[in-house]
């Protein structure tokens, strides 16, 4: 049995398989460049948050407070300010300046370097010695510190450090607050 020229061709054309037009096209989606990036950006978020976590130090920033009621201090409260400057630290508290060498008040620099480098456990001394004036200071947990520019941001952490505990453990003052300088 011989098949004619025209029966093979169309034998032929119907046993192809058929080419569909760009818009009829079906069949299965390729969702491997898609999971690809999806993996990569879990990786990245990931990696981020792991970061993130261990390079965070506790403090408690100044509120962004627009004008309103202002809240009354207690009269009784230190109000610890510590500023960082090149020649030192400048202490004041709510009963204003504090003297250099943290015995009265005064205008200076209560905490001067020592030979070229800040004195952090001067600072330690003044701010347990300003905290056991009195009584009512005993509670106080507060305090700012206010850099200039300048500082290193290891002398910022240095006087955290500094203000949160005495050598012989005892708490001075866990909130760190950051001011900003004028």
């Amino acid at each position: 049995m011989s098949l004619s020229v025209a029966q093979r061709s169309k034998i032929r054309r119907l046993s192809q398989p058929k080419e569909l037009a760009p818009d009829e096209e079906g069949g299965e989606l390729n969702i491997v460049p898609f999971l690809d990036i999806v993996v990569n950006i879990l990786i990245f978020v990931l990696a981020t948050v792991a970061v993130t976590f261990t390079a965070s130090i506790e403090t408690n920033p100044p509120a962004s407070k627009g004008a309103g009621v202002r809240q009354e201090i207690a009269s009784e409260a230190l109000n610890l300010s510590v500023f960082i400057v090149s020649d030192g630290f400048s202490l004041k508290a709510s009963g204003g300046n504090i003297a250099p060498g943290c015995q009265d008040r005064g205008a200076g620099i209560a905490v001067p370097k020592a030979g070229g480098k800040y004195d952090f456990s001067a600072l330690t001394a003044c701010a347990a010695r300003l905290k056991g004036l009195s009584p009512e200071f005993a509670d106080e947990t507060q305090a700012t510190i206010t850099a200039n520019p300048g500082v290193e941001f290891q002398t910022v952490i240095a006087v955290m450090d500094a203000l949160r505990n005495t050598p012989t453990g005892d708490a001075l003052f866990e909130n760190i607050q950051f001011g900003v300088p004028r």
